[in-house]
């Protein structure tokens, strides 16, 4: 697998509470943030280590060889340095379908996930 992107920001909830948000993505329908578009699908958890670690299946129908790994260290201050990396099996996309993977990751966990913590 090869790395087809990574992003690092900080998130104000702690780790176990991103670690949730993660693995159980709908736990609140008052906040939804997983709002996938038509040409993707709800992810599988592939992988934990609570509360430090998710992994997931692929949410994009073109690419079912996709995973994206979580990483959730504690920023120290309550927060956590989130950082989402995108792995691939070869061969990687083009630049244009790569670039729009990497957007929707950082949509959703970046922004939509974010704002449901007040941020």
């Amino acid at each position: 697998m090869l790395e087809g992107g990574s992003r690092k920001r900080n998130q104000p909830a702690p780790p176990h509470v991103i670690f949730e948000a993660l693995t159980e993505p709908n736990r609140d329908p008052a906040r939804p943030w997983l709002l996938l578009l038509d040409d993707e699908e709800r992810p599988q958890t592939l992988r934990v280590d609570a509360p430090h670690l998710v992994v997931w299946s692929s949410i994009w129908r073109k690419r079912p060889d996709a995973t994206v790994r979580f990483d959730l260290p504690s920023d120290g201050s309550g927060g956590t340095d989130l950082r989402w990396t995108l792995f691939l099996a070869e061969p990687l996309p083009e630049p244009a379908l790569l670039g729009h993977m990497r957007k929707r990751l950082n949509q959703l966990i970046n922004a939509n996930l974010r704002y449901t913590f007040g941020q």
